[in-house]
């Protein structure tokens, strides 16, 4: 049996819905996701498994223009995700339109010469008709080979764009075992689902100024893990509002980031968290290290 594999990497603006594609399409919650935008920081790999092909899924951060030394870096590991890989799908917002960020992402993918497909996604919320406009003004910045239109939500055209994908990869040998769904290390795994609550369950100004390190990942003989965390956050402020009135916000995060990692881990987890207050840490080379991603002004 001819078996294929390939990397595709799925760009696209904050907020377009590539974590949640990509959790689509591999049928787990690999990424997190939320309703603010740049939540994904590095490039997270979901494999699909499809007929006789591994299709491997790069969610890449979204790309804007930076300011921090971590915002360089998430749209740093953006775009060498869409330089590395076998195919680049550019998912759009089809609500939100050609916005400044999508017409300039459409037009370095054009000039780039790669291999591109364009994915409108959000379908359901817009009517037909507008559509066949926003399609075309696209068409005019890249060269798409192929345009889906789907809705990462609901799962509509979800199934069409696998198959699509699967035929696409090039022929090849699988590259990894074909019952793993991630490359993920488990302690960062564990660090993103403490920082996906964080998301969820604070203020709109709290997720931007914080970042999740797992100090200790301890296998325990019962088969349970132990693991330990540390939020690092940019203001005094901050500390308060995610350790909340006598601890209540801290321990409704762990709670909710225990549940889901007992779900990914598929064993009990033991969860303690710590907040501690590192003013700059976003500007900091071992906190890029940290979490993935590598110093945007290292050659």
């Amino acid at each position: 049996m001819t078996t294929r594999c390939g990397f595709i990497a799925i760009v696209g603006a904050p907020n377009a819905g590539k974590s949640t594609l990509m959790n689509r399409l591999t049928g787990a919650k690999l990424s997190i996701v939320s309703p603010k935008a740049q939540t994904t920081r590095f490039r997270v790999l979901g494999i699909l498994m499809r007929g006789s092909s591994q299709v491997l899924l790069v969610d890449t951060p979204g790309i804007f223009r930076p300011r921090r030394k971590l915002d360089r870096a998430m749209v740093a590991a953006a775009w060498t995700g869409a330089a590395d890989a076998d195919l680049a799908l550019l998912l759009v917002d089809a609500r939100a339109g050609l916005t400044a960020d999508v017409r300039e992402i459409a037009g370095k993918l054009g000039q780039s010469g790669r291999r591109c497909w364009l994915v409108l996604n959000k379908t359901d919320l817009v009517s037909p008709p507008a559509l066949l406009p926003l399609t075309a003004e696209l068409n005019t910045l890249a060269s798409f080979q192929e345009i889906f239109m789907v809705s990462a939500v609901t799962g509509d055209g979800i199934n069409e764009l696998a198959d699509a994908l699967a035929a696409a990869v090039p022929e090849g040998p699988y590259l990894y075992p074909d019952d793993d769904l991630t490359d993920l290390p488990d302690r960062l795994l564990a660090a993103e689902t403490v920082r996906e609550q964080i998301f969820v369950q604070t203020h709109e100004e709290v997720p931007y100024g914080a970042t999740v390190e797992t100090e200790s990942f301890q296998e325990r003989k019962d088969g349970s893990v132990r693991i330990e965390a540390t939020v690092y956050v940019s203001r005094p402020g901050h500390k308060a509002i995610l350790i909340g009135d006598k601890g209540t916000r801290i321990k409704s995060i762990g709670a909710r980031a225990r549940q889901d990692l007992t779900s990914l881990l598929e064993r009990p987890v033991h969860l303690f968290l710590n907040v501690k207050e590192r003013k700059g840490w976003d500007e900091e080379n071992a906190r890029l290290r940290a979490i993935g991603l590598d110093d945007p002004g290292a050659a």
